[in-house]
C-alpha cells in the first residue's frame, strides 16, 4: 500500500498574518490538481502549496533581502502561517520542535548569514532523524558563475560555501537558480526529507519566486511515496533466529530506543511487549515514545543513572532486545553500561543483529517486531523479578516553612501537573535527569534533544511544538544558562498567543558542566529573568511572571498558572541553590568526566 501524504488532514490556521500566528484545530484536505491562472503559476506558490500539502501549516522565518519575495508568496498562501522569529537559530529549533509533533517542519532564512546561523539547529535535527525543510533565499540567478562579489558572503565570488556546510547535515541539497528544473528539485527535496526522515536544504534564487512558469501551471499533485519493503526471506530468517534466541532465555527484557520514531515502530514495539509479557524499559532518549502506563513498564534504562530498579533488571537479564538504540557516550554513561553483546538482539530501522551470531539487512523494524510477536512464548519472569524487588518512590523531605526551595520538591509538584493535555520539553542539563523521573500519563507528550545536546534548544523547540499542537499546554523546564542562549523567542511565543508554562531554574550557572568539569567559566551573570520577560511582554499579549523561593510560593504560582492565568504564557523563575542537583547528574557527570579524560592510547 502506498502512503498518500497529501491526503492527510492537517491543522488549518485562519490567518496568514506574520504577526498574529493564530491557531485553530479545524482541518483542510488537499483537493485534486487543478489548473491555475498563469500569473499565479509561480515557484513561490508551488512551494507554499507543497508545504501545506505535506502537513506544514506554520513556517518559522527570519527575513533578509534575499528571501523577501519568497516570503511574500508564503504569506499569500491562505493555509500557511508565517511566523517571524528573533533569530535564525531559534527558527531552526522551532522547526525541530514542530517536526517532533507534526512529522515535518520548515524554516526560511536568508543567504549565508542566515544559513550559517541556522546550521546548528539543522545539525541537531539531523542527529535526531527529523524531516526538516530548510529554505534559503539565495542570490539572483544571474550572479552564479560570474566574478561578482555579493554581500552576505565571505567576500569571494564562489557562492558555494553555504551549500558545502549544509552537505554534511542534510540528506539532499537543491540549489534552484533555473526555473526549468525548479519543480523537480523542490519536489525531490521535500519527498526525500519525508522518505529519509532527515533535513533537506533548498536554496532559491531571489529573483525566481514570482516569475510564472508552465511547470507550475497546475496545483501540485499529492505525493505518493512508495513505502520501503522488507526482504521477505530475510525477515523470516531474522524472526526465526531471534525467536529461537529469546525463547531459550529465562528472563528476557525489551528496551526501546530513540530510533523507534524514525522507524514508526512504537506501536509494533508495544504489540511485542503485550504478546511476550517481557519487562519493558526505554532508553532515556526514547522517553515518551512508549506508553508508561503499560502494565510491564519498568522505567528508563540509563546504566548507573537508570530509574529505580530498572538497570538491575535489564543488566541481570540473560537476553535483551534493544529496538532502535543509540549507544553514545552520554546514553551509555561514559561507556559504563553492563551489557554483553552475546545477550543482545539489536534491531535498527532496517537491520537486525542477533547476539554474536547472524545479521540480517533490508528488514524494517516494524515488520520484524510484529512478526516476532507471533513467535515468542509468553515469559514475564523479568517483570515478576522487578515486581518483587520494587520499592515505591520515596518522597522528598518535607520542607520547613519558608525553607529555600529544593529541586526535587519542585519536580514533585510538576509531576502533579501532567495529563494527556500537557507536554514536557526538557532542556539539556539537570532537567534531563529530573524529567526522566516524571511518570508520563497516557497521551502526555515528552521531548528532549539528547544526541546533539545543544544548550538553548528548548526555547525554540517549545515555540515550535506548542504551535504544532495548540490543544496541549507545554511545560518547559529550562536552566538559566541555557535560557541565556536563546531567550529572545519568548517574544514570538507571546505574538503567537501561546500558553506555555516555563519553569526557569535559576541556580547560577551551567550545572551539568560543573558536574563534568568545574571552573569559573561555568558561572554566569545573573539576570532578572522575570523582569526580562516583563520587558519582552511590554503589555502586548497575555503573559504572567513570578519569582519563587520556597515551596509555598511554588504551590501558589502553579495554582495561578493553571487557574486564573491558564490562557496566558506563564513564566515561573525558580531560585534554587547552585549545588542542588539530582543524584543522577552527580553520578553521570563523574562517569562522563572519566570518559572525557582518558589518556591517549600508547603509540
Amino acid at each position: 500500500m502506498e502512503t498518500m501524504l497529501g491526503s492527510l488532514d492537517i491543522a488549518k490556521p485562519t490567518s496568514n498574518d506574520v504577526v498574529s500566528c493564530k491557531q485553530q484545530n479545524s482541518t483542510a484536505t488537499i483537493q485534486p490538481s487543478t489548473a491555475i491562472a498563469t500569473s499565479d503559476a509561480t515557484l513561490g506558490r508551488h512551494l507554499a502549496r507543497r508545504l501545506v500539502q505535506v502537513g506544514v501549516t506554520d513556517v518559522f522565518s527570519v527575513p533578509g533581502d534575499f528571501n523577501l519575495t519568497l516570503l511574500d508568496h508564503l504569506i499569500n498562501e491562505p493555509e500557511l502561517n508565517l511566523i517571524g522569529c528573533c533569530n535564525e537559530l531559534n527558527a531552526g529549533y522551532a522547526a525541530d520542535g514542530y517536526a517532533r509533533s507534526r512529522g515535518v517542519g520548515a524554516c526560511v532564512v536568508t543567504f549565508t548569514v542566515g544559513g550559517l546561523s541556522v546550521l546548528n539547529a539543522i545539525a541537531g535535527a539531523y542527529s535526531e532523524n527529523l524531516p526538516l525543510i530548510c529554505i534559503v533565499g539565495g542570490p539572483n540567478s544571474n550572479d552564479y558563475g560570474t566574478s561578482r562579489i555579493l554581500h552576505h558572503t565571505i567576500g569571494v565570488p564562489d557562492f558555494s560555501q553555504e551549500l558545502r556546510c549544509f552537505q554534511t547535515v542534510t540528506c539532499f541539497q537543491a540549489v534552484v537558480n533555473n526555473l526549468e528544473d525548479a519543480h523537480e528539485l523542490i519536489d525531490t527535496a521535500i519527498s526525500t526529507a519525508l522518505k529519509e526522515s532527515k533535513p533537506v536544504y533548498i536554496s532559491i534564487g531571489c529573483n525566481l519566486p514570482g516569475i510564472p512558469h508552465p511547470t507550475f501551471s497546475r496545483d501540485p499533485v499529492p505525493f505518493s511515496l512508495a513505502p520501503k519493503l522488507s526482504n521477505h526471506m530475510g525477515l523470516e530468517a531474522a524472526v526465526e533466529a531471534a525467536a529461537e534466541f529469546l525463547n531459550k532465555a529465562v528472563k528476557p527484557v525489551l528496551v526501546g530506543g530513540p530510533k523507534l520514531r524514525v522507524a514508526k515502530a512504537s506501536d509494533a514495539f508495544v504489540e511485542l511487549a503485550d504478546a511476550s509479557g517481557y519487562a519493558l524499559a526505554v532508553m532515556p532518549s526514547a522517553k515518551g515514545m512508549v506508553p508508561e502506563h503499560h502494565p510491564h513498564f519498568i522505567g528508563t534504562y540509563w546504566g548507573a543513572v537508570s530509574t529505580a530498579f530498572c538497570a538491575e533488571i535489564v543488566e541481570s537479564a540473560d537476553a535483551y532486545l534493544f529496538a532502535g538504540p543509540i549507544f553514545n557516550d552520554y546514553s551509555s554513561v561514559g561507556y559504563s553500561l553492563l551489557l554483553k553483546k552475546e545477550k543482545a538482539i539489536i534491531v535498527q530501522p532496517d537491520r537486525v543483529v542477533v547476539a554474536n551470531g547472524p545479521a540480517f539487512g533490508c528488514i524494517l523494524m516494524k515488520d520484524f517486531l510484529k512478526a516476532l510477536a507471533k513467535r515468542l512464548k509468553h515469559n514475564n519472569a523479568a517483570y515478576e523479578n522487578y515486581h518483587r524487588i520494587f520499592v515505591p518512590d520515596g518522597k522528598p523531605l518535607k520542607s520547613a516553612p519558608k525553607e529555600p526551595l529544593r529541586v526535587n520538591v519542585m519536580f514533585q509538584h510538576i509531576q502533579q501537573m501532567l495529563s494527556r493535555e500537557t507536554a514536557v520539553i526538557a532542556e539539556t542539563g539537570d532537567s534531563w535527569f529530573n524529567c526522566q523521573k516524571l511518570k508520563l500519563p497516557e497521551g502526555c507528550g515528552y521531548e528532549f534533544q539528547m544526541q546533539y545536546g545543544s544548550i538553548g534548544w528548548s526555547v525554540g523547540a517549545t515555540l515550535g511544538y506548542a504551535q504544532a499542537v495548540p490543544e496541549k499546554r507545554v511545560i518547559a523546564c529550562i536552566g538559566d544558562g541555557s535560557f541565556q542562549v536563546t531567550a529572545q523567542d519568548v517574544s514570538t511565543m507571546l505574538r503567537c498567543g501561546q500558553k506555555t508554562i516555563i519553569f526557569l531554574i535559576n541556580n547560577g550557572g551551567y550545572t551539568i558542566e560543573v558536574e563534568i568539569h568545574d571552573g569559573p567559566y561555568n558561572v554566569i551573570k545573573n539576570w532578572n529573568y522575570t523582569g526580562l520577560i516583563d520587558a519582552i511582554h511590554n503589555g502586548e499579549g497575555k503573559c504572567w511572571t513570578t519569582k519563587v523561593f520556597c515551596e509555598e510560593e511554588l504551590v501558589e504560582a502553579i495554582a495561578t498558572a493553571t487557574g486564573p492565568k491558564k490562557d496566558s504564557l506563564c513564566f515561573i523563575e525558580v531560585i534554587v541553590h547552585k549545588d542542588d542537583t539530582s543524584k543522577e547528574l552527580l553520578e553521570w557527570g563523574s562517569r562522563v568526566s572519566a570518559a572525557n579524560s582518558r589518556p591517549p592510547n600508547p603509540q
